[in-house]
């Protein structure tokens, strides 16, 4: 028995898959993240305060790395971060062509201080789900973006 191709897919099948959706979720979280957590600080910043604060001094390399940053990303968005006073970046001791960032007293308390309204916001995103389907969501995510990294 000859199987029949698979239909072509239209571009309103395309609306329909990942891509829209995560946009969408983006936006969502992004709305939330500027009404409830902070104007001024993008989450991928908060990430890196939240990692200094967690492992203490790192180098650039490590930490745009733990924070998933690419490295065009990650040096003007330390920068901007030094300029509010958050971090501090100094070229490291024992290799000179090595950055080490150190989270600022300042940086400390901003991220403390932010903590709980953006576990709100992650809390107000999956509240349509039961535990054991917030579990299973972001497992899968993470599995999806794992198998893309390394």
């Amino acid at each position: 028995m000859r199987q029949q191709a698979a239909p072509t897919p239209t571009p309103l099948d395309a609306l329909g898959g990942l891509g829209p959706l995560a946009r969408q979720l983006n936006q969502l979280h992004t709305r939330l993240w500027y009404e409830q957590v902070h104007q001024d600080l993008t989450g991928p910043q908060f990430t890196v305060l939240s990692l200094l604060d967690a492992h203490g001094d790192m180098d650039q390399s490590t930490l745009g790395a733990l924070a998933h940053l690419d490295k065009s990303t990650a040096a003007p968005l330390l920068e901007r971060l030094r300029r509010r006073g958050l971090v501090d970046i100094a070229r490291d001791d024992s290799d000179r062509r090595r950055k080490r960032v150190r989270l600022t007293e300042e940086g400390r308390r901003l991220a403390v201080r932010l903590a709980p309204a953006v576990v709100a916001v992650s809390e107000q995103m999956l509240a349509p789900f039961t535990p054991e389907e917030r579990d299973q969501l972001l497992g899968l995510l993470r599995r999806a973006v794992g198998a893309r990294e390394g």
